[in-house]
């Protein structure tokens, strides 16, 4: 084997500051640049005016949650956790199903499973009837599911409004693999704020209350746009409704008021 170098000593390195710390040296880094008068030509790269020995700000470490509110505002992404880790635990108390599960599952069997909405599509069926399509995505895979007409005056507007959904359905076998035909919805931060609020029956009565919901009266026939193809389509096939197609993560999570954290 070659011979090798003399091996030195690996310089021992500091522990990183807090997480609040370093927003607040960064806050204020761009308010000394933006201070800054610029001068004509070449700017200078330099990091002379950067005090590495900052002291600390003696603020208190962020707790999970604050860490992880602070990743969705600036990032726009979940980096240390899940979005769905600290929901776990509700999930459990209400006997929720995870994508990783679901496939255990036989289909007819009703479920509950819950994520964040990955994405919503209406594309144009055939039959000129209107679907839902969402899935979620939970941490351990993604969940498919189908809203069909009959229960969109229930759940339309928490689905195409809401980021994090927990949904009721029964499964059904396509194509290989399981999936879900969504029958009610919930906003799962809302499930979340009553279980701290108020304990776990609060959100188990709020699933029981929306459950009796009556089922929807029967449609009269809608108009239909017919395809060149000779497809009969809903006429709000394929139109973006009211909300977002997917999840906006900047607005989920907790957020301290001030900066993030």
């Amino acid at each position: 084997p070659p011979p090798r170098g003399p091996r030195w000593p690996a310089r021992p390195r500091p522990p990183p500051p807090p997480r609040r710390d370093l927003l607040l040296q960064i806050t204020e880094l761009h308010r000394q640049y933006r201070a800054r008068p610029l001068g004509d030509g070449q700017l200078p790269l330099t990091l002379d005016d950067h005090d590495s020995s900052t002291p600390p700000s003696g603020l208190p470490e962020m707790t999970s949650r604050e860490a992880l509110g602070a990743e969705l505002h600036i990032l726009g992404i979940d980096v240390s956790q899940h979005l769905m880790d600290h929901h776990h635990q509700l999930l459990r108390e209400l006997g929720a199903t995870d994508a990783a599960h679901l496939k255990g599952l036989r289909a007819g069997q009703q479920v509950l499973v819950a994520g964040v909405r990955a994405s919503t599509q209406t594309p144009p069926i055939a039959s000129g009837k209107r679907i839902i399509f969402v899935s979620l995505e939970d941490g351990s895979g993604m969940v498919d599911l189908a809203f069909f007409e009959d229960s969109h005056d229930a759940c339309a507007h928490t689905i195409f409004h809401s980021g994090l959904l927990l949904v009721r359905g029964q499964v059904q076998r396509r194509g290989g693999r399981n999936t879900v035909t969504g029958q009610m919805v919930w906003d799962l931060e809302e499930l979340a704020a009553a279980r701290r609020d108020h304990g776990p029956e609060a959100a188990r009565r709020l699933l029981g209350a929306d459950a009796a919901v009556p089922p929807a009266a029967r449609t009269e026939p809608h108009r239909t746009i017919t395809h060149e193809t000779g497809a009969e389509m809903h006429p709000w096939a394929d139109l973006q409704p009211a909300g977002q197609r997917a999840a906006d993560l900047t607005k989920l999570g907790h957020l301290s008021p001030g900066s993030p954290g």
